[in-house]
């Protein structure tokens, strides 16, 4: 990870790239943007062309973008945003009322940082851009991490422990399954969310270990969230992790911004009252 990116964890005044051709919509994410992030500044776009000449003036911290525009799509803004160029990694958020089946098929190109249901309200797209660009530490959440290398272990530790989470980490997806299964029946399932390489040298897998949390100890996602990590470029398994419970996939190599900000939205997403997720 470059020292540029930590850049955004201390930015205290966000410059939020809005994208879409109502001028209504971003009028109202607008105005939620500022009653949540003190000091934002908004930068409204109608279009892709528009949103361009706004990235030749200034840099943005992050974009937000429906995913139909007038001039192209959402993807096709983001491929614009990495174009740009000349400035830290940005993230770009697709919001859309169809986003988890773009997710699951993977239509999402690797140019989207992450996406937004919107019927989940502006107020919580809001906090979910405050996720990104002033991410707050959650004090005592504790990630069970399952992953072979040490190499690779001792580095991601550093990354999630200087942003105040507590982690458990276990060599094989065995050891995981023994400490959770000492706390199986509990309130307190021993870890508030688990992050788990998919390939392991041990007999069992991420994918096994993805099953067993959601089949046999019968953790729904919101009990105990799973962040997958993976370098698998393939669609197709991408997909299928998703679909077999994972929250969200993060691909390697590892961005420690991107990392920490999926991890921090998961365990304050999984600790909302059902209703307000």
């Amino acid at each position: 990870m470059h020292s540029h990116d930590l850049r955004h964890f201390d930015n205290a005044a966000p410059r939020v790239m809005v994208v879409d051709g109502s001028k209504l919509v971003r009028k109202l994410i607008g105005d939620v943007l500022a009653r949540e992030l003190p000091n934002v500044e908004v930068v409204p776009c109608g279009s892709i062309s528009e949103a361009r000449a706004a990235l030749g003036v200034g840099a943005v911290d992050l974009v937000t973008t429906s995913l139909v525009l007038p001039d192209g799509d959402g993807i096709g803004l983001a491929r614009s945003v990495r174009e740009a160029g000349g400035q830290a990694y940005v993230p770009v958020i697709v919001v859309s009322g169809d986003a988890q089946s773009h997710l699951e098929s993977r239509r999402f190109t690797e140019d989207v940082t992450d996406y937004f249901d919107k019927s989940l309200g502006h107020s919580a797209l809001a906090a979910f851009i405050r996720g990104y660009v002033q991410p707050e530490p959650i004090p005592g959440a504790r990630v069970l991490y399952v992953e072979d290398s040490r190499v690779v272990a001792v580095a991601t530790k550093r990354m999630l422990e200087r942003h105040g989470l507590q982690v458990l980490h276990f060599i094989g997806v065995e050891e995981a399954l023994e400490y959770l299964e000492t706390h199986r029946g509990a309130d307190d399932v021993g870890a508030d969310l688990v992050l788990t390489d998919v390939y392991l040298k041990g007999a069992l897998s991420g994918n096994d270990l993805l099953e067993r949390l959601r089949r046999d100890f019968g953790y729904g996602k919101r009990r105990l969230p799973v962040l997958v990590m993976t370098g698998d470029a393939n669609q197709d398994n991408q997909s299928e992790l998703l679909r077999a419970g994972a929250n969200d996939l993060v691909l390697k190599p590892i961005e420690e911004r991107l990392l920490v900000t999926k991890t921090l939205f998961q365990l304050r997403l999984a600790r909302l009252p059902e209703r307000a997720a």
